[in-house]
């Protein structure tokens, strides 16, 4: 059984910084695509980040020079830094990847973690 594991949301002021954290655990063979979602109250799941197996990125607009997304394959982690923050960023950040677990049938499934809160409020 695969899960993803979010950690490090929280409370910050408009300017401020956190780092996001998730880990994947369990029977895997390979991960693919790592990325983070947000949903903000009464609004669409949206892409923030994601970063390839190349380590290729792409960001949403809105982040863009703000945010930065990073993995580290040995650690099965993927990071986001996030930077000058915004009240508008405030939402539920969610953990996506594409892994191939090492269960039958051993196809490649995308996976979610639990959601993290991230608040941006003086």
């Amino acid at each position: 059984q695969v899960q993803l594991v979010e950690s490090g949301g929280g409370l910050v002021q408009p300017g401020g910084s956190l780092r996001l954290s998730c880990a994947a655990s369990g029977s895997i063979l390979s991960i693919y695509t790592m990325g983070w979602y947000r949903q903000a109250p009464g609004k669409q799941r949206e892409l923030v980040a994601r970063i390839f197996l190349n380590s290729q990125t792409n960001y949403a607009d809105s982040v863009k020079g703000r945010f930065d997304i990073s993995r580290d394959n040995a650690k099965n982690t993927v990071y986001l830094q996030m930077n000058s923050l915004k009240p508008e960023d405030t939402a539920v950040y969610y953990c996506n990847s594409e892994i191939r677990a090492d269960t039958p049938p051993r196809t490649i499934a995308s996976y979610w973690g639990q959601g993290t809160q991230v608040t941006v409020s003086s």
